[in-house]
């Protein structure tokens, strides 16, 4: 999700943990974020205003009282602009005094006045946050309507280890764009995805597999949460960190991913399922208890087909279930795809070229719909992709309109 047009304004108080934030108002400027830094009079004691105005290209604001210049009147066109309010790192002291409705600084006030969202961000030490008092006023907060992010457990600036920490910066973003989605077109669905390339063990220590990265399904599931949805992403093994706020279930070969995928479509109500994973389409006959072992002699090795995930879902009861699969060909690319949306009833195919795009960075697809609508991409990112899959799996939600979910209840 880009934050092209979101309006941030990020209040920073008084901790150590001051300075990583100025590598989130980086990221959030970077994102394509207007980012509005609200600093404590004691977060100027560990980082200059001036710090955070070479990162946001803004002004920062540190005084209540500094003068109304035209259009802009103080933390009251702040508040009303606000597309977000995140206070990290939150203070003890910061919490304490916006729980009581405390507004003798810009930050207090903002909090007051603004009607969007709060993200609050502790970083303290261990008794701090831990503290009675604190909890109780963290609870006030999140009965408010605030998130609250659990502080990470580590080194602390006192040399002990403990909770306390401030959570990295890229998982901020990531809670922050999850929650400027909460009202997106994507609200209130369930997405299942699947990603990366499953393995089918010859031995202990050897299996058929493919080169999928897992990439392209990572960064659909990433842009469904993005855009509201609740996500299930089933991967095969891939060198990628599940995306922040999925609920992540990892599985090796191809029989058990279509044990999972049947099992999150039923207990699940999903309302769609992205089939992105590269499933192996077939399996070892027998598979060894051991390694084995070089012989001078030929090795034979048979195999059985696996099951077709997409193909078995065909004449299950999942009336209103769209069912968005992909198609990585060599050849007869646009032929090949089709064929295999009409076999598997499909809504939509995306086909793409499997040598040119499985385990690189970036791909050139195709879109074949159940209407026979075919519409070409050039090569771009996979998380270009991703948006372009999720826009059309919107539209693909909208035409299937409410009704029965998953399990064929209503």
């Amino acid at each position: 999700m880009s934050l092209e047009g979101k309006r941030i304004v990020l209040g920073v108080s008084g901790g150590i943990a001051a300075y990583k934030v100025a590598d989130l108002a980086s990221k959030l400027t970077q994102s394509g974020a207007l980012v509005d830094v609200i600093m404590t009079a004691a977060a100027q004691k560990f980082v200059t205003p001036m710090t955070f105005s070479a990162l946001t290209h803004r002004p920062v604001r540190t005084d209540l009282f500094e003068s109304w210049l035209g259009d802009d009147t103080g933390h009251v066109a702040l508040a009303h602009d606000a597309s977000i309010l995140v206070v990290a790192p939150a203070t003890a002291h910061t919490i304490a005094n916006l729980a009581l409705g405390i507004s003798d600084d810009f930050l207090g006030a903002v909090y007051l006045s603004t009607r969007a969202p709060v993200l609050i961000v502790p970083a303290m030490e261990s008794g701090m946050y831990l503290h009675p008092a604190t909890q109780e006023h963290l609870e006030t907060l999140k009965r408010r309507g605030a998130d609250i992010l659990t502080p990470a457990v580590g080194h602390l600036a006192s040399g002990a280890s403990g909770i306390g920490r401030l959570p990295d910066p890229a998982e901020i973003l990531s809670h922050i764009q999850l929650m400027l989605g909460r009202r997106g077109p994507l609200a209130g669905k369930h997405i299942v995805v699947t990603a990366g390339g499953t393995r089918e063990p010859l031995d202990p220590v050897r299996f058929i597999a493919n080169g999928s990265s897992g990439k392209m399904g990572f960064a659909i599931a990433e842009e469904c949460l993005y855009n509201g949805a609740d996500v299930t992403l089933i991967s095969a093994p891939v060198a990628l960190q599940p995306p922040y706020g999925v609920n992540f279930l990892s599985v090796t070969t191809a029989k058990e991913m279509e044990g999972m995928v049947r099992a999150a479509l039923r207990s699940g109500h999903a309302n769609a399922l992205i089939m992105a994973a590269a499933v192996a389409d077939y399996a070892p006959v027998v598979t060894s208890d051991h390694k084995i072992k070089k012989t001078d002699t030929d090795f034979t090795l048979n195999l059985t087909r696996n099951p077709d995930i997409l193909g078995g879902l065909a004449e299950l009861p999942f009336q209103h279930l769209v069912r968005i699969g992909f198609a990585a060909e060599t050849q007869d690319l646009v032929e090949n795809a089709r064929e295999k949306l009409h076999r598997k009833k499909l809504d939509m195919i995306v086909a793409n070229d499997a040598v040119a795009s499985i385990g690189a960075d970036t791909s050139a697809l195709t879109f074949i719909t159940a209407d026979g609508a075919t519409t070409a991409f050039p090569p771009q990112s996979k998380r270009d992709n991703a948006r372009l899959i999720v826009e059309k799996l919107v539209h693909l939600l909208a035409d299937h309109g409410p009704g029965t979910m998953g399990d064929g209840t209503t």
